[in-house]
């Protein structure tokens, strides 16, 4: 019995003795932080940054001149008169819709100029130029290319030039026109369009500009991105919208006289 009373009082003693020592530990603790550091510590400098893991990938650049083939079938319409004489003659360059695509050409005669001079229902007193895309898509740099080799081979004015096309060939009205700016006097994109940020590219060129309402296939919110860029930029561009009209807004404009009276007043204007 009284070995079990001396175990506990000497338990409770040293349980004393312990806490007092954690008592004088944690004072001193509290004590050094806010004595701060020693007058002469210093701040721990950082480490120095590892340097970037070494990359497996070389920077590389190539750049190599090409030779390109650019091959277009296309119809040709000479303005009447045009072989008794020695003039040169506007040229229009109308780039057809994706369905005309391929390598039947006569399927570019189902719409726009092609199917009105076919069909004898406007005489065009100027040359008339309807290439054939191969495929889906037009492309500037062969356009461009066609164009020297319509100069070359017939007689036409250089100073009327006009473009015009419409869906995919509204889209190709742009993209060369923004290509080669100074090349045409007019172009007239028929539901397509374009990159906004060509309108710097465009702002001195005349445009007029055509697309329906109710377009479903190319919406006309294109045209308008299109047109509104353009007026940023202080293009007098032209915007006629048909209300009740869908795709189709081609028949109307190329069979609407005071399109080609606008479109033949203009020459192009060579930039100082």
């Amino acid at each position: 019995m009284r070995a079990q009373q001396w175990g506990r009082r000497l338990a409770s003693v040293r349980g004393h003795r312990g806490q007092g020592r954690l008592l004088h530990m944690a004072a001193v603790v509290v004590w050094l932080a806010a004595a701060g550091p020693a007058p002469h510590a210093r701040a721990e400098e950082p480490l120095p940054a590892e340097p970037p893991a070494e990359s497996s990938q070389l920077e590389k650049f190539f750049e190599k001149e090409i030779t390109v083939t650019a091959r277009y079938k296309y119809l040709l319409a000479l303005p009447e008169g045009y072989d008794t004489g020695t003039q040169r003659w506007p040229l229009i360059l109308f780039l057809h819709g994706a369905g005309e695509s391929g390598k039947v050409l006569a399927k570019v005669k189902v719409h726009g100029p092609p199917k009105m001079i076919e069909e004898k229902t406007r005489d065009y007193p100027c040359i008339v130029v309807s290439p054939q895309s191969p495929g889906r898509g037009w492309n500037p740099d062969y356009l461009g290319a066609l164009l020297d080799h319509l100069c070359e081979t017939y007689r036409v004015d250089p100073e009327r030039i006009y473009l015009t096309g419409l869906s995919m060939g509204g889209y190709g009205t742009w993209m060369l026109a923004a290509a080669q700016p100074d090349r045409f006097a007019a172009i007239v994109p028929i539901c397509g369009g374009g990159n906004p940020d060509d309108a710097e590219n465009l702002k001195g060129l005349p445009i007029w500009v055509f697309h329906g309402a109710q377009d479903k296939i190319v919406k006309l919110e294109n045209s308008e991105k299109m047109v509104d860029a353009l007026k940023a930029v202080g293009s007098d561009v032209k915007f006629t919208v048909y209300p009740e009209a869908g795709h189709d807004s081609w028949t109307e404009t190329y069979a609407n006289p005071e399109l080609y009276t606008w479109l033949f007043a203009h020459k192009r204007v060579a930039k100082q």
